[in-house]
């Protein structure tokens, strides 16, 4: 049975910083893979380089691509020596670094771009990256997204029953998983927005803030359900699955516009986070009731916006009677989630096993992701 330790970086459409993980993998006798959180860091970004992040989301001049592609690298770089040294693993036991990097552009079923140089990486820590993982997939005729639904199966399924894995980061997604680590039967799909949206009118409404602390703004405030039912009537949301979405949709321009629309009906500050904040949760529990047609009893809700109360508990009334739980209580802290699966991607990379789901994304088969940079 093959067994190695990867670690896992993760930059999301939230914007918020790096999260690193150090996991052990090992093949179970069962088709699973056994999972083993040796570490966890989350490095917030700066102002600066978060405002640096954003700008180059909206567009700029190649120049400035060009060194925040070096930059980021960096930046990823310092996270994965962080996380190494906090728990304890020395370089040499670290069978690769696993980079997703930061999406900049993603197109589904045209093109993607992440950014991070793996060669920066690779430099700083004298450890092989596998990174660039979306574009196989895509250009194999899949959405590229969503990319995380093999770790859901192969790692979090249920023993007996179907289970959703929601991730709530800036882009809201659900995997559907049957029991026992099956990947045949696996769906996943884009929700709508995470924290996208929320944390954009908070920060556009309150700019000392980057998002909604503990929901406390939302708690207060009064959402335009009218508003709400008009956002939800966009295209995308009742289109089928596959698909997936990104800041290319819920962007800056978006938060505009809902912030206009809310301020012409009369609404407060507080009433248009909250209006933000019950969009989210519907746009979930209307996909769930749309495109879920398995027997799921529950879904673990992972992500940064699974730590807004506000938030949650409107996702639990709008997906009942699916009940909804968070990660954290069955298995890990949920943040980590995604660093480990991508951790994962990159274990299998380097085993030479595919690791997109074709049910998930629309490929036209299995195919090995990632690019690798040697040490």
């Amino acid at each position: 049975m093959s067994s190695a330790v990867v670690v896992g970086l993760m930059s999301g459409t939230s914007l918020d910083g790096i999260s690193a993980a150090v996991v052990r993998f090992k093949d179970a006798n069962d088709g699973r893979i056994d999972v083993d959180l040796l570490g966890y860091s989350s490095r917030p970004y700066t102002p600066a380089q978060r405002t640096r992040l954003s700008a180059a989301l909206g567009g700029g001049a190649p120049a400035e691509y060009c060194r925040l592609n070096f930059d980021l690298g960096e930046w990823l770089a310092d996270a994965a020596i962080e996380v190494m040294a906090e728990a304890g693993i020395a370089r040499d036991d670290i069978a690769a670094i696993a980079s997703h990097g930061q999406t900049i552009w993603h197109e589904p079923g045209h093109s993607t771009w992440q950014s991070g140089e793996a060669a920066v990486i690779a430099e700083r820590t004298g450890i092989k990256v596998v990174s660039d993982f979306r574009v196989r997939d895509v250009a194999a005729g899949g959405q590229g997204a969503p990319l995380v639904p093999i770790a859901d199966a192969m790692l979090f399924s249920s023993a007996s029953d179907g289970r959703g894995l929601q991730n709530l980061g800036g882009i809201g997604n659900i995997t559907v998983v049957p029991p026992h680590g099956q990947i045949e039967g696996v769906r996943a799909f884009d929700t709508g927005p995470g924290v996208a949206v929320i944390d954009g009118v908070t920060h556009a409404l309150r700019p000392d803030l980057s998002y909604d602390v503990d929901g406390e703004l939302a708690k207060s405030g009064r959402p335009n359900m009218k508003l709400v039912a008009e956002l939800l009537a966009a295209p995308y949301f009742a289109s089928p699955p596959p698909k997936s979405t990104g800041r290319e949709l819920f962007n800056t321009d978006y938060v505009t516009k809902l912030v206009a629309r809310a301020r012409s009906e009369g609404a407060g500050d507080e009433d248009i986070i909250a209006t933000a904040v019950q969009l989210t949760a519907e746009s979930v529990g209307d996909a769930y009731r749309r495109f879920i047609v398995e027997p799921v009893r529950e879904v673990l809700v992972s992500g940064g916006g699974a730590k807004n109360p506000v938030l949650f508990e409107a996702i639990a009334k709008s997906a009942a009677p699916i009940k909804v739980r968070h990660f954290d209580e069955v298995y890990f802290d949920g943040e980590a989630k995604e660093a480990v699966a991508f951790a994962l991607l990159g274990y299998l990379h380097v085993t030479n096993r595919p690791a997109n789901v074709p049910s998930a994304t629309g490929a036209r088969g299995p195919r090995v992701l990632g690019k690798l940079t040697p040490a």
